[in-house]
């Protein structure tokens, strides 16, 4: 039976794969059909790599698995254009990063590269140089970003699963608008080596998949201490699938509120009440909190974010400015015109925000909130720049404070586009925080059966 894509999470399709349904090639040649059909009109791919039948692996927990890379990602042999293609993408990349060789090694097959906004700094996926990536729910709108085309190509069954990265909220905004899983783990869970910067401080690598327990299994496979990378952290690895199915009986669950929460679109709202409505029915207790260091610490993201991708970049913006799309130009140059006092500022914040949240989390298990405060807005005349606090507004403090955060689909606006529903635990609290997008994503099954 040839395999629909559309309709398989990576687990189920192992356990297809294991009962003889359907063979690993078939799998990967139904996810190209995918891309042959859809990439001209969602442009999720940058590029293809396609295996033959002879180079399919045969073993490993991904065996077979077809998995994208966001294009910022270096994949030997392919190029690394990160959305640039003035700066970037003439020469193919010499080895793998980190997290695509242990992909390989766990026998996942890489398709090819994802489109992503230029140089990870958007978050709405609208790129002059490779033009935007399109929502498969609504190709008029946008899919987010800057993991724009990883997020698109899971939700249109191009692939099973997909690299991104998030320095501000890159893998769960695209994640939220386009109606798939998107995780972020504790800073230095992952390591980052060989990926192209934005943020040294901020920037981690992100999973994209159809279902928290296929997030589960890659977080499983890729986490670790990387001694050559100086923003990882040694910290033990656990098994992020034995206590999945634990549930929440008895945990303490925070839900936000108040002005800062309120200002999201009211079909947002209205699905995080939902959610945490059914949560509840599984035995959690739920408790309204404000939690008013938000604004402060998506703002002082913000600041980071431009001036250590001034940083980055400071070569390239001096020497050709001009090669920049407008939006990324505007946000290097106000970066590169902060102060050090601005910046010593925003470091102090990000130190207030760590130690709020190590208290919060002695009295929480989970925080609740939404992870976009609007839905997926259309791509003609939308200003970029002006419309990024719109999408990172929940989704930046949590990188300012180096915390793992879930974003999960939690239904659709009345005009069809994806909400998203995010979790965010205790730092190295992923297991945990799984365990709890497991149980949402039952609850939230549930409850709209």
């Amino acid at each position: 039976m040839e395999p629909n894509p559309l309709k398989l999470n990576l687990t189920d399709a192992l356990e297809a794969i294991r009962r003889g349904e359907f063979s690993r090639f078939e799998l990967t040649r139904a996810c190209l059909r995918q891309i042959e059909q859809l990439n001209p009109q969602i442009n999720a791919f940058a590029l293809l790599s396609a295996p033959g039948p002879e180079e399919i692996p045969s073993h490993g927990p991904l065996a077979g698995i077809p998995i994208a890379v966001k294009d910022l990602i270096d994949v030997a042999g392919l190029p690394t254009a990160a959305g640039s293609p003035h700066f970037f993408g003439q020469q193919p990349a010499s080895k793998d990063a980190l997290v695509v060789e242990k992909l390989k090694a766990a026998g996942a097959i890489i398709l090819g590269k994802t489109n992503t906004h230029e140089i990870a700094l958007g978050v709405t996926g609208i790129n002059p140089h490779t033009g935007a990536v399109r929502n498969p729910h609504n190709p008029n709108h946008i899919s987010g970003g800057s993991s724009s085309g990883s997020a698109a190509a899971v939700a249109a069954g191009m692939c099973l699963a997909a690299l991104g990265t998030d320095t501000g909220g890159s893998t769960r905004i695209p994640a939220a608008l386009c109606g798939v899983v998107g995780l972020k783990p504790t800073f230095g869970r992952v390591s980052t080596r060989g990926v192209l910067p934005l943020s040294w401080n901020l920037d981690h690598v992100g999973l994209l998949t159809r279902s928290v327990r296929d997030a589960a299994l890659l977080l499983g496979i890729i986490a670790g201490y990387d001694p050559r990378d100086p923003a990882s952290v040694n910290q033990q690895t656990d098994d992020y699938l034995s206590e999945i199915e634990s549930g929440v009986r008895g945990w303490n669950i925070a839900l936000a509120v108040g002005e800062y929460i309120e200002q999201a679109e009211r079909e947002v709202l209205q699905a995080v009440t939902h959610a945490v409505q059914s949560i509840s029915e599984f035995g959690a207790q739920i408790h309204k909190v404000e939690i008013a260091i938000l604004p402060a610490a998506a703002e002082a993201n913000g600041r980071m974010v431009i001036a250590d991708a001034a940083a980055v970049h400071r070569e390239r913006l001096e020497n050709h400015p001009d090669w920049f799309g407008a939006d990324v130009l505007t946000r290097l140059q106000k970066g590169r015109s902060l102060s050090a006092t601005d910046y010593a500022l925003a470091r102090r914040t990000q130190s207030e925000v760590r130690r709020y949240f190590d208290l919060f989390f002695e009295q929480y298990d989970l925080l609740v909130l939404p992870t976009t405060a609007v839905a997926a807005a259309p791509i003609e005349g939308l200003d970029s720049a002006a419309y990024a606090p719109q999408l990172t507004r929940f989704t930046g403090p949590f990188n300012l404070a180096g915390l793992p955060a879930l974003s999960l689909p939690a239904g659709k606006t009345r005009s069809g586009l994806p909400i998203g529903l995010q979790l965010v635990g205790p730092a190295w609290g992923e297991a945990r925080l799984l365990q709890a997008g497991w149980a949402f994503e039952r609850a939230l099954c549930k409850s709209n059966f």
